[in-house]
């Protein structure tokens, strides 16, 4: 895994990355923008899916919701690859960094549970309560696992 991580880290892109004193501080706003496009229509859709504004029919803020954040998500991946490789060796270690990879499959999952049980018209109220607060904790901590690689 330490020649993977070198030759990632060696890459013409993570040295052009890391020589560039622009480039890595706009992959960061690139990632956070991204990071906002992704979290915060979930947030909201979690929120309702909790009872806030039960005026807002879910359909409707689903189909207005998940294309913002797919949108986050298309900038989130490749940034994120990006700020990965400039610093392979230290994070491919850091278990900070596969807590948060590992929270993300978690995010992923929960995600796919829903659509599934709402797509088959099994979600309890109980379980899409449940499922929304779980939403909401994993994107609380894998946002707080970027910034604690931060440091």
């Amino acid at each position: 895994m330490a020649d993977w991580l070198q030759l990632l880290e060696h890459t013409s892109w993570a040295e052009a990355i890391r020589q560039s004193a622009w480039l890595y501080p706009c992959l960061e706003i690139v990632h956070i923008i991204g990071i906002v496009l992704l979290v915060g229509p979930a947030f909201i859709f979690d929120l309702r899916l909790l009872g806030f504004s039960k005026h807002l029919p879910l359909d409707g803020l689903g189909h207005l919701l998940l294309p913002w954040s797919v949108r986050g998500l298309l900038l989130v991946i490749p940034s994120g690859i990006l700020l990965f490789i400039t610093n392979a060796s230290t994070l491919g270690y850091d278990p900070v960094f596969w807590t948060k990879m590992i929270l993300l499959i978690l995010a992923a999952c929960n995600a796919f549970v829903f659509r599934s049980l709402r797509n088959g018209g099994a979600a309890s109220p109980a379980a899409v309560k449940v499922i929304a607060v779980l939403s909401l904790l994993l994107w609380i901590a894998i946002i707080a696992c970027g910034r604690l690689l931060a440091y």
